[in-house]
């Protein structure tokens, strides 16, 4: 499988406000590049914060993008895929609606009730991970169903879990004209952080959109 994390941030790296309220960060440009991205792969993945706090729906906005998926043989929109060990998804969240298929990754521990309502909600669930989801077996699951290419868009929990498990095949971030600030405030990589090791990125392009700038990377 081929991961792909793509996300927008502050000029300081961060993802939203302290408040971990949604921020439009990036203008028209880069909103169409996402919705190519997104068109581009098999699922589109986020963290159960994520969904908390934005209620994203994950989909393709551009028609002609979704036809042409159409055309290709694939499904209209790609999969939305979350990672949810705790099971804490809403039933009644945009991203378990019927425009797209849903999954939502949990861990064993979670009782069957929780399943269930995520199940008659309209997700398919994958059980991977005794306490917590363990993304290498979730993500082999998911390239079974057959998602070659994953598109990855937050939170910062999940972006580190990634890379932290040597997931990550590509970084791209759009870094917009905007200070946040605050110690609170979720940055592009969260989680425990590294000390000693750290993954190692190379930067492939770098491109001016809107007012901010996008920068590529491969990662070893």
């Amino acid at each position: 499988m081929h991961v792909l994390v793509n996300a927008a941030t502050s000029v300081d790296g961060k993802l939203a406000s302290r408040r971990r309220e949604q921020l439009t960060i990036s203008g028209p440009e880069d909103f169409e590049r996402v919705d190519r991205l997104r068109a581009s792969c098999d699922a589109v993945m986020v963290g159960v914060g994520t969904v908390l706090a934005d209620d994203p729906s994950l989909t393709v906005k551009d028609e002609t993008l979704v036809a042409d998926r159409d055309a290709r043989g694939d499904p209209p929109q790609p999969a939305r895929v979350v990672a949810d060990s705790h099971a804490r998804t809403p039933p009644d969240a945009s991203v378990l609606d019927d425009r797209a298929r849903s999954i939502v990754l949990v861990a064993e521990a979670e009782p069957a009730e929780h399943v269930t309502a995520l199940e008659s909600a309209g997700a398919d669930v994958v059980v991977a991970g005794e306490n917590r989801v363990d993304l290498a077996g979730a993500l082999a699951t998911l390239e079974e169903m057959g998602i070659e290419r994953l598109m990855v868009e937050g939170g910062g929990e999940l972006i580190f879990s990634l890379f932290e498990a040597g997931l990550v095949d590509e970084l791209s971030v759009y870094v917009g004209s905007m200070l946040v600030g605050g110690r609170d405030a979720p940055t592009l990589a969260d989680g425990d952080g590294f000390i000693e090791s750290f993954p190692d990125l190379t930067l492939e392009d770098v491109e001016r959109l809107d007012d901010g700038v996008l920068l590529s990377y491969t990662v070893e």
